[in-house]
């Protein structure tokens, strides 16, 4: 499915890639470390959407009205196109199609010694899309209580996980790219 899909998607992020090295200075395609299954670490592919890469101690997530996200990419950003190439992580083996989205490495660090379960999320393999993203706890976590949802949500796809949930999941993603508020 992830090569079908990369193949359908090849125009659209060529041409992505060419207007964001039209546009700025740097790649077109942003990599940075990520936890997965189990907690092993593995790079993650982005169509590059700010200015400025950052993959230390401290990831600064993006905010609405972010300074650092270029024209092409508040485009990319708020049609998920910058996603697009993580169906190389999905034919890698590193993600899934569904399953809980993979944080930063800093995120996760700060998050699992704040919330007791963070942990969990990672007896699944990450996802393009999750239960969490369908019940619109997607882009910025403004406090503790957002990212608490999102796990919470995420153990409850692990636990309740069923072919039939991931495909409803899949369906459910498109209209809710479509209608986000919260992706800038």
């Amino acid at each position: 499915m992830s090569g079908i899909l990369l193949t359908f998607f090849l125009p659209v992020l060529l041409l992505a890639a060419l207007l964001i090295r039209l546009e700025s200075r740097g790649p077109a395609l942003f990599r940075q470390a990520r936890g997965g299954l189990n907690g092993r670490t593995f790079t993650i592919y982005k169509l590059r959407s700010m200015r400025c890469e950052e993959n230390g101690d401290k990831v600064v997530q993006a905010k609405r009205d972010d300074d650092r996200v270029t024209r092409i990419g508040k485009l990319i950003r708020a049609t998920s196109i910058d996603e697009l190439p993580q169906l190389l992580n999905v034919l890698k083996g590193d993600m899934s199609l569904v399953g809980p989205r993979p944080h930063a490495q800093a995120h996760d660090a700060y998050y699992s010694a704040l919330i007791p379960t963070y942990k969990l999320r990672f007896q699944a393999r990450p996802g393009l899309t999750g239960l969490a993203q369908i019940k619109g706890f997607r882009g910025a976590t403004s406090d503790l209580d957002d990212m608490a949802n999102r796990v919470k949500a995420d153990i409850a796809y692990i636990d309740n996980w069923t072919l039939f949930t991931d495909l409803r999941i899949m369906l459910m993603t498109v209209p809710h790219l479509l209608l986000a508020e919260n992706a800038y």
